[in-house]
C-alpha cells in the first residue's frame, strides 16, 4: 500500500452561487477505487484546529483506496465569501454538492466530524442517499451547539468578571431582530443560526450503515451515555451502528494543534465495515 504521506490532495474549486468551493480532491493511491469518502468539517474555530487531523485521514483512506473530498463549505477556508454572509441552506447546498462532485459507480460514505454530523442529518432529511455514514465525536443537537457557541460570544462581553452569569439572551434578540452577531470572531447570521438550531441528528431512514467513532480518554471503552442513547434510536430506526472509541485529546478544541495517531487506521477499518455490511 502507498504511504499516506506520499498521497497529495489535488486542491480545487467547484462553481456556487456567490463564488467557487474550495475542495481538497484525494485520488486512490493505485488499483480500483473502493469508494468515495466526503469529509465535513466541525464549526467555526473547530474547523481550523482539526485541518490537520482531516488531512491525515484523508490521505490514509486515499492510500487504501478511497478517492476522498475535503471541502470547505461557503464562507470558510479557501471558499469564496465572508462566514458572516453564510446560512444553513447555502451550506446544505455546499454539502450536496461536494457529493455530487464525488458520486460514480461506488459506494459513497459522507462523514462528518462534530458539526458535520448536523450538516449529514438535514442533508439526508433532504433526500441525499450515501450508501452509509461515519460520525465522528458528532454534534447531535443543534439547539445545544448554538446555546454553547452563544454562550462563548456572552461570556466574552463579561470581560473579567468571573462571577457573572453567562446570559445569552441578549445575543439571542439580537438575532431575532435580524442582526448578525459577532462572536469569537466570526459574525453568525439569524440565517444560520436558526437552521443550527432547529437541527437534531437523525438518519431519516435513509442509510442502515453507521460508524462511529468516539475519541475520549480511554480506548476500547463504551459510548458516553449521551451518545449511547443516540445510537440506540439509530439501531430502533433499523441502522447497524458500528461503534468504537479511541483515547486521545479533542484535537477540535485543544489550544495547541494535536493529533490522535490511531484515528486515520481507525477511520480506514470502521469504513471498510460499514460498506462490508451494506454489501452483506
Amino acid at each position: 500500500m502507498t504511504s499516506p504521506s506520499a498521497v497529495v490532495g489535488r486542491p480545487g474549486f467547484l462553481p456556487g452561487p456567490g463564488g467557487g468551493r474550495f475542495v481538497l480532491d484525494f485520488a486512490p493511491a493505485s488499483g480500483a477505487c473502493r469508494g468515495c469518502l466526503v469529509l465535513l468539517q466541525p464549526f467555526a474555530e473547530e474547523a481550523n484546529k482539526s485541518r490537520r487531523m482531516l488531512s491525515e485521514c484523508a490521505r490514509a483512506a486515499a492510500a487504501s483506496g478511497w478517492r476522498v473530498l475535503l471541502g470547505d463549505v461557503f464562507g470558510t477556508g479557501d471558499s469564496a465569501g465572508d462566514f458572516s454572509e453564510a446560512s444553513w441552506d447555502i451550506w446544505l447546498a455546499d454539502v450536496r454538492r461536494f457529493c455530487d462532485e464525488a458520486s460514480g459507480n461506488v459506494p459513497l460514505v459522507m462523514c462528518g466530524l462534530r458539526f458535520g454530523a448536523l450538516l449529514i442529518a438535514d442533508a439526508l432529511r433532504g433526500g441525499l442517499r450515501p450508501d452509509a455514514v461515519l460520525l465522528l465525536n458528532p454534534v447531535t443537537s443543534g439547539k445545544l451547539a448554538l446555546t454553547q457557541f452563544l454562550r462563548i460570544g456572552a461570556a466574552s462581553e463579561l470581560g473579567s468578571d468571573a462571577s457573572a452569569r453567562i446570559d445569552t439572551r441578549g445575543l439571542r434578540e439580537q438575532l431575532g431582530r435580524g442582526e448578525t452577531v459577532e462572536i469569537a470572531g466570526y459574525g453568525l447570521s439569524p440565517a444560520l443560526a436558526s437552521g443550527i438550531e432547529a437541527c437534531e441528528f437523525a438518519l431519516h431512514g435513509a442509510v442502515s450503515r453507521v460508524g462511529w467513532i468516539e475519541i475520549g480518554s480511554v480506548a476500547g471503552a463504551e459510548l458516553p451515555p449521551a451518545a449511547v442513547r443516540v445510537a440506540e434510536r439509530l439501531r430502533a430506526d433499523g441502522a447497524e451502528v458500528c461503534a468504537e472509541t479511541l483515547a486521545g485529546p479533542a484535537f477540535w478544541q485543544t489550544q495547541e494543534i494535536e493529533a490522535v495517531p490511531a484515528l486515520p487506521t481507525a477511520l480506514i477499518s470502521t469504513l471498510n465495515r460499514v460498506i462490508s455490511l451494506e454489501a452483506a
